[in-house]
C-alpha cells in the first residue's frame, strides 16, 4: 500500500489580502473581504459591503491543522504533502465560500474573477501537485456559464465549485443552469458541491437554531443531501450523462441511507416528480462521488453497502476540523477494507473524476 497514488480531494486556501489588492479590479476593492469589529466587540467578516454573521472560533485551535504554515505558503504545503505521501491536492477557497452570498452581481463576479486568476497563479507553483475548481457568481447562472468557460481555460483550474444551497432563489435543477451544465460537460469539468456554514445564504438550521454547533452539524450534510436529490430527481444527471459531481466536506456515512431513500421515493412517489428512466441509485453510481473526511469509521460500512467506485479521500487541510498528520496511513491500515478498495479511495477514484494521470509517483517514499 505504500505505492498507492494519493489525491486529497478537499484542501483549502487561506486567501491572503494581497489577492484582493493585486487581482481585484480597482472599482470593486470596496467589496474585498475585511475583518471588522462589531458593536459587541466581536470579530466578523465584511464582504461585498455586507457584514457577515458572527462565527465563533474554536477555543483551542489545533496546531496540527489550522495553524500550519502551509495555510498560506504553498512551498510549506508541498512539504506537508510530501511528509504525508499526498501526490495531488485539490484546493478550494475559504473566504471564497462567502462570495456566493454577495447580492451585488457585478461585485460577486469581480470577486470570483480575482480569485480564479490568483488561484491559477498559485497552482503554477507546482502544476503537477496542485489543482482546484473555479468559483462563479451562482446568483447569475448565465454569467456563471460564461465565467466558467473562461476560467476552465486557465492553468490548474479543474472543475466548477457551487454551493449546494438555493442561491438567488434557484435550486440546482432550475433550467437557468442548463447553460452551465453544457459548458462543464463539453469541458469534461466536474461539479464540486461545497457547503459552508456562512449563514448568509439559505441553509438548513436557519431560523431554527442559534447554536453554531447545531447549524454546522446539520447544514453540511443536509444541504448536500438536498443538492444530490435535486440533481438526480430533477433529471439533471440524466440529461447530462457526462456531468460528474463530487460532494465535499460532509463525510460519507449518509450516502447509503439517502440513496436508498431516494430509490424508495422514486418507486412509490414517482408520480409527484418528473419521470426518470433509471432509479436514483443508477445516476449516483454513474456520476456522483463523495469525499470521506479523513479516516471515517463508517468507510468500511459504505464500501460494503455501495461499493468502492464513488468514494474519495480528503483532509480539509489546513482547517482544524480533524488532524492532518498520519491521516493517509490511517486509511492504509484501516480494517475491513481491501487493498484494492483503499487504492481507489486514496486516489484512483479522484484521478478518474478530475481526469488526472496516475502513471508515475510524484512523492518519494520516506527512507526506512
Amino acid at each position: 500500500m505504500q505505492d498507492a497514488f494519493v489525491i486529497d480531494a478537499d484542501g483549502h486556501f487561506n486567501e491572503p489580502q494581497e489577492l484582493f489588492s493585486a487581482y481585484l479590479a480597482p472599482e470593486f476593492r470596496w467589496a474585498a473581504p475585511k475583518r471588522v469589529i462589531d458593536n459587541q466587540g466581536r470579530g466578523r467578516s465584511m464582504i461585498g459591503g455586507e457584514l457577515k454573521p458572527f462565527i465563533p472560533q474554536p477555543r483551542k485551535i489545533i496546531v496540527d491543522g489550522g495553524l500550519r504554515e502551509g495555510r498560506t505558503d504553498m512551498d510549506a504545503r508541498i512539504r506537508d504533502m510530501d511528509d504525508e505521501g499526498i501526490d495531488v491536492m485539490v484546493i478550494y477557497p475559504t473566504k471564497g465560500l462567502f462570495f456566493y452570498g454577495v447580492k451585488d452581481v457585478a461585485a460577486n463576479a469581480a470577486l470570483c474573477d480575482a480569485y480564479n486568476r490568483w488561484a491559477s497563479d498559485q497552482f503554477a507553483i507546482a502544476p503537477d501537485r496542485l489543482i482546484g475548481p473555479c468559483v462563479v457568481p451562482q446568483i447569475d447562472p448565465a454569467l456563471s456559464a460564461r465565467m466558467a468557460a473562461e476560467a476552465l481555460a486557465r492553468p490548474g483550474i479543474n472543475g466548477v465549485m457551487l454551493r449546494p444551497n438555493p442561491i438567488g432563489g434557484r435550486n440546482l435543477d432550475d433550467p437557468a443552469f442548463e447553460l452551465l451544465w453544457n459548458v462543464m460537460e463539453e469541458a469534461g469539468a466536474p461539479l464540486i458541491l461545497h457547503e459552508g456554514t456562512t449563514m448568509d445564504v439559505p441553509q438548513f438550521g436557519e431560523g431554527r437554531y442559534d447554536n453554531f454547533l447545531y447549524r454546522h452539524a446539520v447544514s453540511h450534510v443536509f444541504e448536500q443531501e438536498a443538492a444530490i436529490m435535486t440533481l438526480i430527481m430533477g433529471g439533471v444527471l440524466e440529461r447530462h450523462p457526462k456531468l460528474n459531481v463530487v460532494v465535499a466536506e460532509c463525510g460519507v456515512g449518509w450516502a447509503p441511507h439517502w440513496i436508498d431513500r431516494l430509490d424508495d421515493h422514486h418507486e412509490h412517489w414517482g408520480v409527484a416528480s418528473i419521470e426518470l428512466k433509471e432509479k436514483p441509485s443508477f445516476y449516483f453510481q454513474r456520476q456522483c462521488f463523495i469525499a470521506a473526511e479523513g479516516a471515517e469509521a463508517l468507510i468500511p460500512f459504505v464500501v460494503a453497502a455501495m461499493g468502492d467506485d464513488n468514494i474519495c479521500f480528503s483532509t480539509d487541510y489546513p482547517h482544524p476540523d480533524h488532524p492532518f498528520r498520519g491521516v493517509v496511513d490511517s486509511i492504509r491500515t484501516m480494517d475491513g477494507v481491501s487493498d484494492e478498495s483503499k487504492r481507489k479511495i486514496l486516489g484512483l477514484n479522484a484521478a478518474r473524476l478530475f481526469n488526472l494521470s496516475t502513471v508515475s509517483r510524484r512523492v518519494k517514499e520516506p527512507a526506512e
